[in-house]
């Protein structure tokens, strides 16, 4: 069995005046939001094996604010191939991971990360999650799919269970859209 996780950054600063999109870091709602996913990961003893991510400023960041959060120390691969990928790019990233690994967070960027989820578990009626997911996967939340497999390149589309989706609104409102 091989467990994908996949976190969205966390809210970044559309304020900030940074020349590219690649550098936006994140703003202080995105900071609050990856701390306390990472708190809902450690309180759950959720974990993984293997980072890879994005190196993006606002990924950078929340991987730091999500360390913070488990109270461990983060260490990850950063693949540019991450950054803004589409989906069955990620899907190369994914079946490329060693497999010493049973366990891979996968950090980055949607519409990619959404889509992914979408590609790789069946739509099945009366799958809140999923439709969850379909809905919208906002910052900072957190998917995990489980694939009956026991090395990553046999990772395939519709091959997956999703086990977990957790929005950071489900763990404090404060963190939910900004309402207008």
């Amino acid at each position: 069995m091989k467990k994908l996780m996949l976190l969205r950054h966390a809210k970044s600063g559309w304020d900030d005046p940074v020349s590219r999109d690649f550098d936006r870091p994140l703003n202080t709602k995105g900071q609050r939001a990856a701390h306390r996913v990472g708190q809902y990961l450690r309180e759950h003893r959720i974990g993984f094996d293997h980072v890879v991510a994005s190196p993006a400023v606002r990924v950078v960041e929340t991987l730091e604010h999500l360390a913070e959060g488990t109270g461990e120390t983060i260490a990850p691969i950063w693949d540019k191939r991450i950054y803004l990928a589409s989906a069955v790019s990620l899907l190369d990233v994914i079946q490329d991971a060693d497999d010493r690994y049973d366990s891979l967070l996968l950090v980055g960027h949607n519409p990619g990360l959404e889509d992914l989820v979408l590609m790789m578990v069946p739509d099945k009626p009366g799958d809140e999650a999923r439709d969850q997911v379909e809905e919208k996967f906002p910052t900072a939340s957190i998917a995990e799919i489980s694939f009956p497999v026991d090395h990553w390149e046999d990772v395939r589309p519709n091959g997956g269970t999703l086990s977990l989706f957790v929005r950071p609104r489900d763990l404090d409102p404060e963190l939910g859209p900004d309402r207008g």
